[in-house]
């Protein structure tokens, strides 16, 4: 099995830590670059980045299946998160998951007046009750690739009048996302949807969720260019929750997302979940167990996070987390790929 796109990636090490950070493709790289010399340049234009974030935000609305007004843009999961937490009445039950990312539970935790309980992941859906307001929870989760039952989370949460935050930074780009099968979404561009830090999203429902924009500036106004001074008026779509986003970051983060549109969710799981399939049956021949999460494209064995520098240094890039070897595989790798690594743990 080879990549799916090998005209627009070359490594110099084989790289399965997508979980991590994605490797960002040719054109992307095209792309930055003419921004960068434009704006050393000063030419015209080059500081309007208005149009490149129409794009992108376009882009990752088709892919996750909700209208590009549902979609607000920014830098950091975090901040989104903490968008929501920000907006929830005093008192409100908020459900998360043991070991969930840091980036979507902490918002909640610092959040003065709020009631956090945290459970297991397969709990999850169980532990919604009628005080429940909301509960976050990662599609995949960061440290050991187990993928969340969020259609019981959803029916669960319905039924109690709660609200949804799931995180798709570990799913979009490889696992099919339906954005508005839960209230809210927050995903980081730059894993497997294979744009540069300081992309991230927020998708929220069709009454744009009830969030007070706390960080609104001028580019939340209706028209930015008009709200640059004073009191703005707030757009009408979920743009009122956007940040002053990162140019540069924003004209990479397209290629990425159209390589994913072009080639398809549903074609990148199958090839991801190959190779990690073919991961673990080289784990069990060699005597390791990893994690429960078999129909994931992120691998985790727990007890060998030690051997990450080592494969590092054999030239195979992977993550230590939790103490665990955390291989992610993604649309740019192959079972080559996969075998260097088996090699390099024997």
């Amino acid at each position: 099995m080879e990549s799916l796109a090998p005209a627009h990636f070359a490594p110099e090490t084989v790289y399965l830590n997508t979980a991590a950070t994605g490797l960002v493709p040719a054109p992307a790289v095209a792309a930055m670059t003419e921004a960068a010399t434009a704006f050393s340049l000063g030419r015209p234009g080059a500081e309007d980045h208005f149009p490149v974030v129409e794009a992108v935000r376009a882009a990752f609305a088709r892919l996750v299946g909700v209208p590009a007004r549902q979609v607000a843009t920014g830098g950091s999961a975090a901040v989104f998160c903490g968008l929501v937490a920000q907006s929830l009445p005093e008192g409100s039950e908020v459900v998360c998951v043991e070991g969930d990312f840091s980036s979507l539970v902490n918002p909640f935790h610092v959040r003065p007046g709020l009631a956090v309980r945290t459970v297991p992941l397969e709990k999850a859906a169980d532990a919604v009750g009628p005080g429940t307001a909301l509960v976050a929870v990662s599609a995949v989760q960061s440290a050991d690739g187990r993928l969340a039952d969020l259609a019981a989370i959803g029916e669960a949460a319905r039924a109690h009048g709660a609200r949804t935050l799931v995180d798709v930074s570990q799913a979009a780009g490889w696992l099919p996302v339906d954005a508005g099968a839960h209230d809210f979404t927050v995903c980081v561009g730059y894993k497997w949807l294979m744009g540069p830090r300081g992309t991230a999203y927020l998708t929220v429902p069709e009454d744009l969720g009830g969030l007070t924009p706390v960080f609104a500036g001028w580019v939340a106004g209706e028209d930015p260019w008009d709200s640059t001074y004073g009191q703005v008026s707030l757009a009408r779509s979920a743009r009122r929750y956007d940040e002053n986003p990162a140019l540069l970051p924003y004209t990479g983060a397209l290629a990425g997302l159209r390589l994913v549109e072009e080639l398809g969710p549903e074609r990148i799981a199958a090839h991801d979940r190959a190779l990690a399939g073919r991961f673990r049956a080289g784990l069990a021949a060699l005597g390791h167990r990893p994690a429960p999460a078999e129909d994931s494209a992120v691998v985790s064995v727990p007890g060998l996070g030690r051997a990450a520098e080592r494969l590092a240094a054999a030239g195979v890039r992977v993550s230590a987390r939790a103490g665990g070897l955390r291989a992610s595989f993604h649309l740019y790798n192959s079972t080559a790929d996969v075998d260097r690594l088996l090699e390099a743990l024997a």
